[in-house]
């Protein structure tokens, strides 16, 4: 996940540090977030993909503090100098089981959220684990997802973009692009 202060803010950033413009997204009207995305997959990961996200000023705010600290004033303040890794997603196949077990261990996944929006292909929908104050899990722990029938990285174009590795504790990733490696150092 790369926050940024606007989502033209992200993609510009993501073609200056990459070379390559990401694809379209679409809007959160749960969260009050816009995205636009890109493909980093490769043999070890085949269906991950970089997720530019900012809050979109046309819609209305939502009913709850969105999601990944994108209401905090500190985050606000962060994205405001740039474009920054925020967080990571990861992906199960069962999101009750994985937050029961998470909370049986003291750790709060937050609230299971139903969540969509629109694409060319039809509705996407997924299931998502949110804390009620927004903030990301804490510890290098991901958020986590459970997707509906369609996965989004079914229907994103080829990008020349690889995720060549991830250190989830410290939050770096490093990205094979048309420009070389690019590491990106995650905003705690």
């Amino acid at each position: 996940m790369i926050g940024a202060a606007t989502l033209a803010q992200g993609a510009a950033w993501c073609e200056a540090a990459f070379g390559v413009a990401p694809g379209p997204g679409g809007k959160h009207a749960l969260m009050g977030t816009h995205n636009r995305l890109l493909s980093l997959a490769c043999e070890a990961f085949p269906r991950c993909y970089l997720e530019i996200i900012a809050i979109d000023p046309d819609a209305p705010a939502p009913a709850r503090r969105r999601w990944f600290d994108l209401d905090d004033a500190a985050m606000q303040a962060a994205l405001t100098a740039g474009p920054r890794l925020i967080h990571w997603v990861a992906r199960c196949d069962d999101l009750a089981a994985e937050c029961a077990a998470r909370a049986a261990t003291g750790i709060d996944a937050g609230e299971i959220l139903a969540a969509e929006r629109a694409t060319p292909q039809g509705l996407l929908r997924w299931r998502i684990a949110v804390r009620a104050d927004g903030r990301r899990p804490a510890g290098g722990l991901p958020t986590l997802i459970e997707w509906g029938e369609v996965h989004p990285a079914d229907h994103l174009a080829a990008s020349p973009l690889r995720l060549a590795a991830f250190d989830e504790r410290r939050l770096v990733a490093e990205i094979e692009s048309p420009k070389g490696r690019v590491r990106l150092e995650g905003l705690a």
